[in-house]
């Protein structure tokens, strides 16, 4: 019998190559006068040329963008969103500068316009994080969802191919995460496993041929996709532990995404077995066959040199009994139970990092 919530906050998205162009347009759509602009250092080019689109109506831009967005960076950017008096901030790059433009959205309420150039999802979410003494929080609140995303495949064709791996399996996990998620709506998982096919499909072709743009738009597509599961589902043990080795031990999140994910998946295959079906026949519709959802997600991320372990990713093994205890301390809504037990078993699997 069926038995779910279905809701789904609106977000104005533009999605085509070139799309980059339109942001100005988006601007003045949104009516916003006074724009802050959010990006790293390696998107440099491309804020460039959003800041001259701009002209005068860029109040400011901001560049300090670090992983896992530290309080005290958040604190910062907020108050320089308030000097500036801006009503809408752009956030252009991946998960870290959407994160930070969060933050201010979080503590402002000033509008965000998100344009990512990896697949981290984050745009499509009104989940936000930060983190302050090795810990790192995060909730929902409608207030930092993107008002628009503008989605730009030519964004992601500079993005470094083992970056690409790592960015793509995130999106995975969120569409995994997803498809077992307690409650979740037919919708969403029809969705979910669209994503898991395009990712699945594109992600290969991505890592064979950086410059392919149909196969970068599919994988941008997927991403938008998984983001959108990220943003409508709950998520459970798999997104806890990442966020953990994030914000504790500051390893790489894409990649801690990449190397948790397959065991992740294995830890809740007896408890959510429809899901674990619907995931191995997205991955047959991609035209990759398998004889379980782990191993799966296993040859994909193999296949596409994407992390497959934690050691990869510089995780001490010493560390397993102290990460169990954070996880098992959680409230985690999870197909099967969180013990401190089951995740130092999944941890010690995710260092091992064979095919289940």
């Amino acid at each position: 019998m069926l038995d779910f919530v279905h809701s789904v906050p609106a977000t104005h998205v533009i999605f085509r190559a070139g799309a980059l162009a339109s942001v100005g347009a988006e601007v003045e759509r949104l009516g916003a006068t006074r724009v802050l602009l959010v990006s790293g250092g390696p998107e440099s080019a491309y804020a460039d040329g959003v800041a001259a689109d701009l002209a005068d109506r860029l109040a400011g831009r901001w560049s300090e963008v670090v992983m896992h967005v530290p309080v005290e960076v958040a604190q910062r950017a907020v108050a320089t969103a308030r000097e500036l008096d801006v009503d809408l901030v752009i956030a252009l790059g991946g998960g870290s500068s959407i994160g930070v433009a969060k933050a201010i959205a979080k503590e402002t309420g000033i509008r965000i316009l998100a344009i990512p150039t990896t697949y981290a999802g984050s745009e499509m979410t009104s989940i936000w994080g930060l983190t302050e003494g090795s810990r790192k929080t995060t909730g929902r609140d409608p207030g930092v969802l993107p008002v628009s995303v503008v989605y730009d495949p030519l964004l992601t064709m500079s993005l470094p191919v083992e970056l690409s791996a790592a960015s793509g399996m995130n999106a995975l996990a969120h569409l995994v995460e997803g498809l077992y998620a307690p409650g979740i709506s037919p919708v969403s998982a029809l969705v979910a496993a669209e994503g898991v096919r395009a990712l699945a499909a594109a992600l290969p072709r991505v890592v064979a041929d950086p410059s392919n743009l149909d196969a970068r738009s599919e994988a941008l597509y997927g991403s938008w996709l998984a983001g959108w599961t990220l943003g409508t589902t709950g998520m459970g043990i798999h997104h806890k532990i990442c966020h953990t080795l994030g914000g504790t031990y500051d390893l790489p999140h894409a990649g801690a995404h990449s190397a948790v994910l397959t065991y992740a998946t294995a830890y809740n295959e007896s408890a959510a077995p429809a899901a674990m079906t619907a995931i191995c026949r997205a991955f047959e519709t991609a035209g990759r066959t398998s004889d379980s959802a782990a191993g799966a997600v296993w040859d994909l991320a193999t296949e596409i040199g994407a992390p497959t372990n934690l050691i990869q990713v510089g995780y001490d093994p010493a560390r397993i009994e102290e990460t169990a205890d954070i996880v098992a301390a959680a409230t985690i809504v999870n197909p099967r139970e969180v013990t401190k037990t089951g995740v130092e078993e999944l941890l010690r699997a995710a260092v091992e990092g064979a095919r289940p």
